[in-house]
């Protein structure tokens, strides 16, 4: 099989890098192998191409904008098509899908044959964190997809200086990926390739550093970058390598005197992450800068602190229910050079979607492709529909999201989605019982989530899709990290601002006004503010948060940080059953914190 090589740069002298290309077009057959150089041009020809076949709409309100819509069958991470591939069943653990490593490959390199007949293979050199940063990690993927590639521009750094910075012999993931449809000669694509359900394969064989993957080209399973390096395979390599790979926002708050809080925070899907990370503060004197959305990685420094680093270079948004009530921030930043996927056009050439917070359009075309008017019953988006934008776009972003070195952690928080039990904030006695709560944090299910709404769903620090081994090793790891901080180690926090009153209201406005209880917590890390001990952590004494020009009743604030012994006795019993999964792997001192909070309760 003979293809052509485009665009190949003379700064590749890996011999590795060069031998897997060449490996890999042999198994897959294209027409074409393109090197991408991550320049603007690159980026404008390949959108230019998709507009022209009809994958991509450009929109006149935006400038630089497109819009895409999906098979309606590759709308979201399949997590039942996601495998972590190791020598060892248990290395794996109960929380992922496994399969033998030579199994795996076996189908999967049948799959891969001949699967990018008629198509270009995209190689992208991309960077994970800022070029020269210690904690940055280098990857390569290979991709059939333009869509792919445009949007791997946006969320990592791609091109030239990445394949220098590589060197002859430097370490790199491999990341191979197909939309799993082969064109024969002269046959007519379609605006959405990708292969039927039971073809996809979001694969990781984390013993090796490698991820492949078949048959989506949508969101995480398609961009390599995403959860499947930054997570899934780089919690492993943070394990093996003394770091941590976390699903977390990075954010930092400034006092009215000018003191600095770095905060990194894990919730799970519809519990307000993305705004939190955007977050304006109500607070007079108070101001807030994003510097990450999703991801941290962590290292610990020369002065023994843990400091953070963003790894990626945009946001990969949900788009419905953001609007400029629930996050201002994050709708100023799609302004421009935003790619959108899976949501309504309208007929003035712009997106909508629900909860965007604008008049309803009388007409557009929904998301999958047919006409749409209120009166449809079905969503014109999908609820998953997303934004591709720039980090560098949002009105907040810290000056220094890219400094090399990272942020200095000083406070962690977990949360969830609670109508009851669970009070608004609750800060950690120490570090293992912070653990503890990370590893049983819990959120009701919402029409974002798979299952039944109102289901309670433990998703062990935000990480249960994505932690790429056994999760009860994955907690020791956090236990170890905290030895190793020791006194230095970020102050532990779990919120939940969906507390409801008996008649389905909420206690707690949130969005801006979540800011009191940020400031709560930096308080409590210069130890300026007072708190009471409970059974379940230490909660705001009575007057120290700010709720200054809140119109919050007493007896809101009273259920809003009331602990019913009755309820967390239940509460502990379940939280022991989900831990009680792991068996002998489940780390001592976890099980001694199961111990204490029952003990606590009576």
């Amino acid at each position: 099989m003979s293809y052509e090589v485009e665009n190949l740069p003379a700064a590749v002298s890996h011999a590795g890098l060069l031998a897997w290309v060449q490996e890999s077009a042999e198994l897959c057959q294209p027409d074409v192998v393109y090197w991408c150089d991550g320049t603007q041009a690159e980026y404008d020809r390949l959108m230019a191409g998709m507009v022209a076949s009809g994958a991509a709409t450009p929109l006149a309100q935006r400038p630089n904008s497109f819009l895409f819509r999906s098979d309606p069958s590759d709308v979201a991470r399949v997590e039942n098509r996601t495998y972590i591939s190791t020598a060892h069943r248990d290395d794996a653990g109960p929380s992922n899908n496994w399969v033998a490593p030579d199994e795996l490959k076996r189908t999967m390199t049948e799959l891969y044959r001949g699967s990018m007949a008629g198509r270009t293979m995209y190689v992208i050199p991309f960077s994970m964190g800022p070029l020269g940063s210690p904690m940055a990690k280098t990857g390569v993927e290979i991709t059939d997809s333009p869509y792919v590639v445009c949007n791997m521009h946006i969320m990592t750094r791609v091109g030239l200086a990445v394949l220098e910075a590589l060197g002859a012999d430097g370490e790199f993931v491999p990341a191979l990926h197909s939309v799993g449809a082969p064109l024969a000669p002269g046959q007519q694509d379609v605006p959405w390739p990708c292969a039927p359900i039971e073809q996809k394969y979001i694969s990781h064989f984390t013993e090796e550093n490698l991820i492949w993957s078949y048959g989506s080209g949508y969101g995480g399973n398609a961009l390599l970058g995403k959860k499947c390096f930054a997570l899934r395979l780089a919690s492993v390599m943070a394990r093996r390598e003394g770091w941590m790979a976390e699903h977390m926002l990075i954010l930092r708050l400034t006092n009215p005197a000018g003191k600095r809080y770095h905060i990194a925070a894990a919730f799970p899907s519809a519990c307000g992450k993305t705004n939190l990370a955007m977050i304006r503060p109500t607070i007079p004197g108070w101001q807030a800068e994003t510097i990450g959305d999703d991801i941290a990685w962590m290292k610990i420094g020369p002065d023994g602190r843990l400091y953070a680093i963003n790894p990626e270079a945009g946001f990969f948004g949900v788009a419905p229910g953001t609007s400029y009530q629930s996050n201002p921030m994050a709708m100023d930043t799609v302004r421009e050079n935003t790619i959108f996927t899976n949501c309504v056009l309208t007929d003035e050439g712009d997106v909508w979607w629900e909860g965007m917070g604008v008049p309803t359009p009388a007409h557009g075309i929904d998301w999958k492709g047919s006409d749409w008017t209120p009166d449809v019953k079905e969503p014109g988006a999908h609820p998953n529909a997303r934004f591709t934008a720039p980090a560098s776009q949002c009105p907040i972003i810290s000056s220094d999201w890219e400094d090399p070195a990272g942020v200095p952690i000083d406070i962690f928080v977990f949360g969830g989605r609670r109508a009851s039990v669970t009070p608004l904030v609750t800060e950690a006695f120490n570090w293992d019982h912070g653990v503890f709560m990370g590893a049983t944090a819990a959120s009701e299910t919402t029409a974002a989530n798979i299952g039944a709404v109102g289901n309670l769903r433990r998703d062990p620090f935000a990480m249960q899709p994505f932690c790429g081994y056994n999760m009860a090793d994955y907690f020791q790891h956090w236990l170890d990290m905290g030895d190793r901080l020791g006194d230095k180690a970020p102050k532990i926090f779990y919120v939940n601002w969906f507390r409801k009153t008996t008649d389905g209201k909420w206690l707690w406005p949130g969005y801006g006004e979540n800011s009191r209880v940020l400031k709560w917590m930096c308080e409590r890390v210069d130890g300026s503010a007072a708190a009471q001990a409970t059974a379940i952590g230490y909660l705001p004494d009575e007057g120290t948060l700010d709720l200054s020009g809140l119109n919050l009743s007493p007896e809101a604030l009273h259920e809003l940080l009331r602990v019913d012994e009755t309820a967390w006795q239940a509460e502990a019993l379940d939280m022991e059953k989900y831990l009680g999964q792991f068996g002998d792997r489940m780390p001592e001192r976890l099980q001694q914190q199961a111990a204490a909070l029952r003990a606590r309760l009576g």
